[in-house]
């Protein structure tokens, strides 16, 4: 009896622990009203969108306006000046945003992991400043991966000290920088020569020595800015290093899901996009089954096969999101095995969202054709956009690697992998 009463009293003291903090935590908003807030801006976004893919025109002036209107802090915390969205809230307006353009998705997806990893290490070491800049409008790229003869598991981008001025210096290069060719911050992964760690190191993007060259020349998801980044003697103070380890747990599945939200906006895209041009279709075939296209009951079938399939896109991603808010909660719980847990689920969630996702709307993109004809293919129309963007998001992280560690969890309980990175094998003879 007296096992019990301790447990309970525990209990009591951690719910007790957590009211004490939960106005620094991001719970939730209303979702409709901050929605409406952006919606005009996402409407704006998708009028040219057409236009930026046809000249392949970077959204340097799209992401400005929502920069101005505060999106950046959505996750931040209301006590702090943001909006204090769940993650679901966060990954439904990500949904939103990619239906409009799917490449700005893509470019912020480094930014709101940053904030997110700020927000889990506010629970141990005030974040005010980088709060404070997350609501000024300041956004973070990304630039974690190296290309060429860097073998996997190492970095060549280094953080040294200089023996005659003591100041840090970050010396690399970096393929793949999404979004950092839009941002005020860079969040790069590097070795620490002097810690002798992996770190992040948050660069100024607009600091001395930090180039970015739009050169990447993937078929999809063109306007992301995921070129190249040069880093030359560039100064970073100590403050701005965090230790890889102390990185917020459930970040693979975190980026992951930022996929699946710009794979169900491209499928929502698909379908109304495609809708129009079957409603306007004045075209018929002589073996056709109606006058018009739009009452072909073939043609209706196609659209909505492909309706429903953005549609469940859009739920599996709802419900990932909802497993990485329990990931982001537990870690306030004081529970070390109840964070594993949820970290787990949500790694688990994400991977399975993912394979289920990816199909669908590769599948969608393709067979939204056959209620067309050969029109379709117009270079004008660039219809075909939404195939190649879905392709390329779902690449980044190889479908049957994830079936593969899902398999094994379900069959063996190994847990799938928090962390991996990409290089070239020790056993490949040097590029």
């Amino acid at each position: 009896m007296k096992e019990v009463y301790n447990k309970k009293q525990n209990e009591d003291k951690k719910m007790s622990q957590f009211e004490q903090i939960k106005d620094q935590l991001s719970l939730g908003a209303d979702y409709e009203a901050v929605a409406a807030k952006y919606r005009p801006i996402f409407n704006k976004i998708e009028a040219g969108a057409l236009e930026r893919e046809q000249r392949r025109q970077l959204p340097y002036e799209q992401i400005q306006w929502l920069k101005q209107a505060g999106f950046g802090a959505l996750r931040v915390p209301v006590a702090y000046g943001g909006a204090g969205v769940s993650l679901p809230q966060l990954f439904q307006l990500l949904t939103e945003l990619a239906q409009a353009d799917s490449n700005i998705v893509q470019a912020l997806r480094g930014h709101f992991a940053f904030v997110e990893d700020r927000l889990v290490a506010h629970s141990t070491q005030p974040q005010n400043d980088w709060f404070e800049r997350f609501v000024s409008g300041d956004i973070f790229g990304n630039a974690w991966t190296e290309v060429g003869s860097v073998q996997i598991g190492d970095v060549n981008t280094r953080i040294t000290q200089d023996e005659a001025t003591g100041k840090l210096l970050v010396n690399g290069e970096k393929y793949y920088s999404t979004g950092s060719i839009f941002a005020d911050w860079i969040d790069l992964f590097a070795y620490d020569e002097v810690s002798q760690q992996h770190v992040i190191a948050a660069i100024d993007r607009h600091a001395s020595g930090v180039q970015v060259d739009d050169d990447w020349d993937g078929f999809g998801q063109k306007t992301t800015g995921s070129g190249t980044l040069r880093l030359e003697q560039v100064e970073l103070p100590a403050a701005h290093i965090i230790p890889f380890d102390q990185r917020f747990k459930y970040q693979t599945a975190f980026y992951q899901v930022v996929h699946l939200a710009t794979l169900s906006g491209i499928a929502q895209a698909a379908v109304d996009t495609f809708s129009q041009e079957v409603r306007e279709r004045k075209r018929i075939f002589s073996h056709a089954n109606t006058d018009l296209a739009r009452h072909d009951p073939q043609v209706l079938q196609v659209i909505g096969k492909a309706s429903a399939q953005a549609y469940a896109s859009e739920a599996i991603t709802q419900a990932t999101a909802e497993a990485l808010q329990r990931a982001y909660l537990s870690h306030f719980a004081e529970s070390d095995e109840k964070e594993r847990l949820a970290n787990i689920d949500a790694e688990l969630e994400s991977a399975q969202g993912q394979v289920v996702i990816a199909d669908l709307v590769l599948e969608l993109t393709t067979k939204l054709f056959n209620a067309l004809s050969a029109s379709a293919s117009s270079t004008a129309k660039q219809l075909d956009r939404f195939w190649r963007n879905a392709r390329t998001v779902s690449s980044h992280n190889p479908l049957i690697y994830k079936e593969k560690v899902i398999g094994d969890w379900i069959v063996n309980q190994t847990e799938l992998p928090f962390v991996w990175q990409i290089g070239a094998s020790p056993k490949a003879k040097s590029a």
